[in-house]
């Protein structure tokens, strides 16, 4: 049996993982539509928030803006398979889009 393939739909909340420069607090969480939010160094030993969670569209558009509001340019919008762990270490559902 073939396995189906999966596509993004405007309704249907998917692992997304967003990365944007600088430390961002717990607090964060709370208007980030309850993302997981872990801060690591960069490559060039910089702050880097991670914030990772299952949204749909709409919240995604709306965490996107907020980030935006603020000032805080994108590093990467990866959207990622749901079995996928959160530090991106599987393949990319095919369709789906890796925006680095």
């Amino acid at each position: 049996m073939k396995k189906a393939e999966q596509k993004l739909t405007l309704d249907v909340p998917t692992n997304y993982q967003i990365k944007v420069p600088g430390e961002l607090d717990a607090t964060w969480s709370d208007w980030a539509a309850g993302m997981t939010l872990v801060v690591e160094s960069g490559g060039d030993g910089l702050p880097v928030t991670t914030l990772t969670g299952t949204v749909d569209q709409a919240a995604l558009q709306s965490v996107l803006r907020r980030l935006y509001s603020v000032g805080l340019p994108l590093i990467s919008v990866t959207c990622v398979e749901s079995g996928q762990s959160e530090n991106g270490e599987s393949s990319s559902v095919p369709g789906k889009e890796n925006l680095e």
